[in-house]
């Protein structure tokens, strides 16, 4: 889109900011996975040494101990490789896109590669708009076995209060099995924020988020909305090679989630629904190709 209706401080971050790569490196220990399996009631997949990580369970890795005072008002840091230098702003995940070469494992030395793959800007609903996507490559031995893309969307904080509550999509009926539910109460937010190292206020600070940042309750994360909808494949024990998912519109503490999976010969199509509203996350796995 032509940067002429945009504010000139999204267009110069477009046109200007680049960021160098940053690379971190993490052994892989059990805990994190079992705090996550816990949540889910679930028993723990991988506890000893040599057992896969599920697919994106890294995300409960690579965990950095960020001082207090380096947050800002919204729990998020104000200054990182990866966050635009757009005044006062507001952060979103989009969506992502994963490929899984060979699973990482618990007692893996894993090395993470991280790099800005693209920006744009342009008009949403509520105003302009910065898209990101921040690639990420997992490494062990120097062979890489994951990538990650991930897309990030940042607004202005007065264009926040632009948020409503979840609404019927062109279909309310559920696009396939439902092989999923979850009820995403506080305690549940606040223990995923807690095993991701988020400290975004919107995730487990009621008033902050219903009186700042205008939502009608506390939002369920993105990534743990994208986590369930590989629930059910984990469950099966199903090896997944690809998954790409969309957020569509925010889940919030008071709908129950629900997972529904169609398709079959290893491609499948998986939706998340909120309180019978579908859809609200978009998704696509495909199994990896065993011979």
């Amino acid at each position: 889109m032509s940067g002429d209706a945009l504010p000139s401080t999204f267009v110069d971050i477009e046109r200007t900011w680049r960021p160098e790569d940053t690379v971190a490196v993490d052994v892989l220990g059990p805990a994190p996975s079992q705090g996550f399996a816990a949540l889910l009631d679930a028993p723990a997949p991988a506890r000893d040494g040599g057992d896969e990580l599920p697919p994106l369970w890294h995300w409960f890795h690579f965990a950095e101990p960020h001082p207090q005072a380096a947050l800002g008002t919204d729990g998020h840091l104000r200054d990182s490789a990866f966050l635009p230098p757009l005044p006062d702003r507001r952060r979103m995940f989009g969506g992502g896109r994963l490929e899984v070469t060979a699973p990482l494992r618990i007692g893996d030395e894993v090395e993470r590669r991280s790099s800005l793959s693209s920006i744009r800007t342009t008009m949403g609903g509520s105003g302009p708009l910065l898209l990101t996507t921040v690639r990420h490559e997992f490494s062990v031995d120097g062979t890489r076995r994951v990538v990650e893309e991930q897309d990030i969307v940042y607004r202005r904080a007065r264009d926040v209060g632009q948020a409503t509550r979840t609404t019927p999509g062109p279909d309310a009926a559920s696009p396939g099995d439902v092989r999923l539910q979850l009820d995403p109460d506080p305690v549940v937010l606040f223990r995923f924020s807690a095993l991701t190292n988020n400290a975004h206020r919107i995730h487990y600070d009621r008033d902050y988020a219903t009186q700042v940042e205008g939502y009608p309750g506390l939002v369920v994360h993105g990534p743990l909305l994208a986590l369930l909808m590989l629930e059910p494949f984990r469950q099966e024990r199903a090896a997944v090679g690809s998954f790409a998912w969309r957020a569509r519109r925010p889940v919030f503490d008071d709908q129950r989630v629900d997972v529904a999976v169609q398709g079959s010969g290893g491609s499948y199509e998986v939706a998340v629904g909120a309180e019978g509203y579908w859809p609200v996350t978009t998704g696509k796995v495909e199994l990896a190709v065993t011979g």
